[in-house]
């Protein structure tokens, strides 16, 4: 299926993964447009972007924003969603927790993406597709994490439960590993680097993976017209060892 001309919502596309997969379907020649809730952010991104790409400011946490862009923009084909930031929630003790915070990381990862879905879906094309992001964290729970894995668990079942209520709509999730984006720039790169080899080391693949190579496993779930309610790993391995 080819994704020349066809619209696409990128929700979290203005930095990491989502940028990478702009970049990614701009090649393809698709009609890309960013979402952030930052007007700063968004505005970097479409500068950096090739022409072709629309930004707009949309806070996912505030409903009635959602409806208002999606009942604005009208026909589209695909929506990808990557907002939000796993790691606000790695680590810690449970006695610890602050559920605030929690709630915050939730609103955006979970409540964010159904309430993008919930208005998405609306005028979405029915041979077009919706694409989710989770993390290995929901099938290598650590010590500290048990929140995040929930989190992540939680979006790959509403990918499965949304892939039956949506039907034909596509709605299918990507489950990167450890990738190299901006969330890491607060290390200093010498330690970051350091931190990279001793996370993948053991893994058949051992790397940290690039936001180009996670950015084709959505791309084949946008062209995939066969393939719905599914969770592709792209993690260099982890899953096997």
């Amino acid at each position: 299926m080819s994704l020349r001309a066809k619209r696409a919502v990128l929700i979290g596309g203005t930095s990491g993964i989502g940028f990478a997969v702009a970049e990614a379907l701009l090649s393809e020649r698709a009609e890309v447009l960013v979402v952030s809730s930052k007007r700063e952010n968004v505005e970097a991104a479409v500068k950096r972007l090739s022409d072709g790409a629309r930004g707009f400011a949309v806070d996912v946490r505030n409903e009635e924003e959602v409806a208002q862009f999606f009942s604005r923009l009208g026909a589209f084909d695909h929506l990808v969603y990557t907002a939000g930031d796993w790691g606000a929630m790695m680590g810690g003790s449970l006695s610890d927790l602050d559920i605030e915070k929690a709630d915050a990381v939730f609103a955006i990862r979970f409540w964010g993406a159904l309430t993008a879905i919930k208005h998405a879906h609306k005028t979405i094309s029915p041979n077009g597709s919706i694409t989710l992001t989770d993390g290995m964290i929901a099938h290598r729970p650590r010590k500290g994490a048990a929140l995040s894995t929930a989190m992540a668990g939680a979006i790959e079942h509403l990918t499965r439960g949304l892939s039956v209520e949506l039907a034909p709509v596509r709605v299918n999730a990507v489950c990167p590993g450890a990738v190299r984006t901006e969330v890491w720039n607060s290390i200093p790169e010498e330690k970051r680097e350091e931190r990279f080899r001793r996370m993948t080391e053991r893994l058949p693949l051992a790397r940290i993976g690039e936001p180009a190579e996670i950015a084709q496993a959505y791309l084949y779930l946008m062209r995939g017209g066969y393939t719905t309610g599914q969770v592709l790993h792209v993690d260099g391995g982890s899953s096997v060892v």
